[in-house]
């Protein structure tokens, strides 16, 4: 999927998309780089294998990144059965779900209009009161990467169910379309709870303001609405699924060493290949973050276009790799 949120950098805000921290996803462009450095320990070699798992981030690492639904203030005021509508959406959706999305339209190539249809179908979010928004129009922004468009059409089509006339409209990156959120051109977008929150506090309080994003979703998102507070947003219950940095093994290697979490895979294992993005060796939240909180030890590092990593650890040519926890290729 196209590139949409910063990865790699606590506390980055706006353009420090995952393309600017890492490439464009799918872009091509192959191996760039190696570097080495010394490790310790029993040494786990990569372990081929068609099928990649996300180990857990137990020590919360990662902020965040929880899908939830951003509406002009304005807006929700006026109607006080939009935001519930969105929130029937935030309970239903897991992480095993967005992947399933994704893997939908990004893989099995359905559209996004298709795959929510069924997913809203499925789930039975189809709104009780179908006159509830009879007579509103309510437009969906949506960003230019899959999974935007995917959620968009989602929440569009539960509005629709409830009766509200409803267009969608891709829009672009962050900077695009948050002023016309906020301006009420377009009445909401599916957002990332750490990656919006920091976008704000940035926007709010100067670029070197304090990170207010954390592991937990609770905090992050009461940092997020006070902060949407002051540019004139509100937004709706925040789902648990998660879009955001994640480092991924072959379900062989997990099982090979029997490990499910990224301290299990401290303990088990040193002299692993990593493989990222040219940036992951300096960025606090790839390999520096990885041997910080975890203490994993690394013998090589190879740089990949962001696309690609995910297959070179399949191919075993790293052990583990930065993928983005909603990845339709992930084993769910």
């Amino acid at each position: 999927m196209p590139a949409r949120r910063p990865i790699l950098t606590a506390g980055a805000a706006g353009l420090l998309l995952l393309v600017a921290a890492c490439g464009s996803p799918g872009s091509g462009g192959g191996e760039e780089e190696t570097a080495a450095s010394t490790a310790a320990g029993a040494t786990c070699e990569p372990v081929a294998g068609d099928e990649l798992v996300v180990l857990e981030d137990d020590k919360g690492l990662q902020n965040a990144d929880n899908v939830i639904p951003a509406v002009n203030a304005a807006a929700a005021a006026a109607d006080p059965a939009l935001v519930p509508l969105l929130d029937s959406v935030s309970e239903s959706l897991d992480t095993d779900d967005l992947i399933e999305l994704n893997r939908s339209v990004d893989i099995d190539r359905r559209t996004s209009s298709e795959v929510a249809a069924e997913y809203v179908a499925d789930e039975g979010l189809a709104a009780a009161d179908a006159s509830a928004g009879a007579g509103t129009k309510v437009v969906i922004g949506a960003a230019n990467f899959s999974e935007s468009a995917t959620l968009s059409e989602v929440y569009g089509e539960v509005l629709r169910s409830a009766g509200y006339e409803v267009e969608v409209q891709t829009i672009g990156n962050r900077e695009t379309y948050l002023p016309a959120l906020e301006s009420g051109q377009i009445t909401l977008t599916p957002e990332y709870a750490a990656t919006l929150a920091e976008f704000l506090n940035t926007k709010v309080n100067g670029d070197g303001a304090e990170p207010v994003a954390s592991a937990d979703p609770g905090e992050t998102v009461t940092a997020l609405t006070s902060l949407g507070e002051e540019v004139g947003l509100t937004f709706g219950a925040v789902a648990e699924a998660q879009d955001q940095n994640a480092f991924a093994v072959t379900s062989a290697f997990a099982e090979e060493h029997g490990v499910e979490t990224l301290s299990e895979l401290a303990e088990a294992c040193g002299g692993l290949v990593l493989a990222g993005p040219a940036e992951c060796p300096e960025r606090p939240f790839c390999q520096p973050g990885l041997e910080e909180t975890y203490g994993l030890e690394f013998a090589e590092f190879t740089a990949y276009d962001f696309g690609l990593i995910g297959e070179a650890v399949r191919q075993g040519e790293a052990a583990i790799g930065l993928v983005l926890s909603s990845d339709g290729s992930l084993a769910s």
